[in-house]
């Protein structure tokens, strides 16, 4: 029997944090959303997190709250057990018991992009499929795998995450896990502005790269093909690996990178998998938020 909700999610980045109202149909019925104040410390982060979300709590009883956030989650305790410096401080951090202090309420946390996957599967492109792999092309690279509705976790947490698959053409790009030659290296908003800035001594964002190359110019056309190709041919290997029902991609370079990842996934993919589909993902800004409350919402029916 399925919870009545309304749910709160709660998707808390290393630039903005989003708290969601999200009903049974999985629909966003209210929203808030504030800057991250990643450079103040974790207490900050939790106090906009929890800030955000008590309004939208309100008259709602004492249910769960979910959470998706950057970083590796343990998945029993719900605090951070390794993060980037896009939220500095945050490896460690009890984010699940720091929430449930504030809201006086049970929260449970994951990470952002095993969130995302988790909405898309519900209510997103996923929407109906048993078996997904998502991937979400921002400033760095993540993935996660979502089987009947729920995310595939490994023994640290950690399945899905693509971004450090070795990628021919990466060998000269930083990681930010610190090697050279992984995917992220050139697959990303941060692989794109290092793969520009190698081209041509110019020092751009990732998001300006993906303009340029739109706008004709030629170095960042084949810096983004570059990378759109080294993600697709991955993605090919990945479905064998993995056999899942469709493969999405999201996240904010997912539309630069997805022409030349669409053209390399159809010329690796195995035949034996060759009707399964490679999609763009649906809810946009919003997936991390609707998973988290879907989280929410599954940790009631199956706690």
């Amino acid at each position: 029997m399925t919870a009545p909700g309304p749910w709160v999610g709660v998707d808390i980045g290393g630039t903005k944090t989003l708290a969601a109202l999200v009903g049974p149909d999985g629909r966003v019925r209210d929203r808030r959303r504030a800057a991250t104040p990643a450079a103040a410390g974790p207490a900050a982060v939790l106090d906009t997190a929890a800030a955000l979300a008590a309004p939208l709590l309100d008259g709602l009883g004492a249910g769960p709250v979910g959470v998706g956030t950057a970083g590796t989650v343990d998945p029993a305790t719900g605090a951070i057990r390794y993060a980037t410096d896009s939220l500095p401080g945050w490896t460690g951090t009890p984010v699940a018991a720091e929430l449930a202090a504030r809201l006086a309420r049970p929260v449970r946390v994951t990470n952002d992009v095993d969130a995302a996957a988790l909405g898309e599967s519900w209510v997103g492109a996923g929407r109906g499929r048993r078996h997904l792999l998502l991937v979400t092309v921002g400033t760095g690279l993540g993935g996660a795998v979502v089987r009947h509705g729920r995310v595939e976790r490994g023994a640290r947490g950690a399945t899905g995450e693509v971004a450090h698959l070795p990628a021919p053409g990466a060998e000269a790009l930083r990681c930010g896990c610190g090697r050279y030659g992984h995917l992220e290296a050139i697959a990303s908003g941060t692989g794109l502005a290092a793969g520009y800035a190698l081209a041509t001594g110019d020092p751009v964002t990732g998001r300006e790269v993906a303009q340029r190359a739109q706008a004709g110019d030629p170095a960042a056309a084949t810096v983004v093909g570059r990378a759109g190709t080294a993600l697709g041919a991955a993605l090919a290997g990945l479905v064998a690996l993995l056999d899942p029902e469709v493969v999405l991609i999201g996240g904010g370079a997912a539309e630069a990178l997805l022409p030349a990842a669409a053209e390399a996934y159809a010329a690796h993919l195995p035949a034996a998998w060759a009707g399964v589909p490679l999609l763009p993902a649906a809810l946009g800004g919003d997936a991390v938020a609707v998973g988290a409350a879907r989280l929410a919402l599954t940790w009631t029916e199956h706690p």
